[in-house]
């Protein structure tokens, strides 16, 4: 008996010495996976915050002078020696890159709803049907797709046939990447609603389509919601897709039918500019884009609480 009672103790010190490397080791990687984030964030916003003033947010794109010209005026400023003037100055903002980042990725999703939502639906209540197979592997292979090889198809298949660069044609091409993560999302969020609700409905003579939309999207639609989140901080933070459709503008325009600003454009050539007044520009840019994508997300925090309660 006492042999038993010592055999059994010396599997349980050598489970529980397990138990404890094993958590150890969950500890670390995820210490691993959290510290490049964390110095990611703090560096963006070291960098970023210092670039931020009133201008940035309300001007438009205007060229650097050299530090002893009045960026207002364009004149020389008194007593400036000869070492001020040979440094460069950033004037103006990204107020363009703001409105263009919010109207291309705004109408993305205004496009994105419409077929995410109702391929989510096709999803989660007819799941047993070929087709059903089909666009559950073009939501994967979309989703997984490269932003880049996005962007070819966009200037491919708009920007070329109609010969100029648009926020319509980034808009489109955000579509594309929008629509897989609302639609597994709805699909998801739909498979948690009990059946027990659809079969109420159903018990007083509904038809089945009209339980969808009556009884089970409105039950789900916290968390569709949060997918539209999901899918618009995915779409502002895109690059490659607006590079190869909108192009850029220095000009703040609402012409989505022409060439526009985008904060993540912005970002990338000011970052190439070799002055550097406009690297920081650059760097306040990706802080605005940090802020945005954090808010998105600390939106949808605080929507999946709501669900769990």
């Amino acid at each position: 008996m006492s042999v038993n009672i010592q055999t059994n103790m010396l599997t349980y010190r050598r489970r529980s010495w397990v138990d404890k490397v094993l958590r150890g080791c969950t500890i670390v990687a995820t210490a691993i996976a959290i510290v490049p984030l964390v110095l990611i964030i703090a560096y963006v916003l070291l960098l970023g915050g210092a670039a931020l003033n009133w201008d940035f947010f309300t001007d438009t794109y205007r060229p650097p002078v050299p530090a002893g010209v009045d960026p207002r005026t364009g004149l020389p400023i008194e007593g400036m020696g000869e070492d001020a003037t040979a440094q460069v100055q950033a004037r103006g903002g990204v107020l363009h890159g703001i409105v263009g980042t919010l109207m291309v990725t705004i109408t993305a999703l205004l496009f994105s709803l419409p077929i995410g939502i109702l391929a989510g639906i096709f999803l989660a209540e007819y799941p047993d049907t070929p087709f059903n197979t089909f666009i559950r592997f073009c939501c994967d292979v979309l989703s997984g797709a490269p932003s880049i090889v996005i962007g070819v198809v966009g200037f491919t298949m708009i920007v070329r046939p109609s010969e100029t660069y648009s926020g319509i044609a980034g808009s489109i091409a955000l579509t594309f990447l929008m629509v897989p993560t609302i639609a597994r999302t709805t699909e998801e969020i739909l498979k948690l609603v009990p059946n027990a609700v659809r079969e109420a409905a159903m018990a007083m003579g509904a038809p089945m389509w009209y339980t969808t939309l009556t009884v089970v999207v409105p039950t789900a639609l916290t968390g569709i919601v949060t997918g539209a989140l999901l899918a618009f901080a995915r779409g502002a933070g895109e690059t490659a897709p607006l590079l190869l459709t909108i192009q850029g503008n220095s000009n703040l325009s609402f012409n989505m039918f022409a060439a526009m600003a985008a904060l993540p454009i912005l970002t990338y050539k000011y970052i190439e500019s070799p002055f550097p007044a406009e690297n920081q520009l650059a760097w306040g840019t990706a802080f605005v884009l940090t802020m945005l994508v954090l808010g998105v997300n600390l939106l949808v925090r605080i929507t999946t609480a709501r669900i769990k309660r």
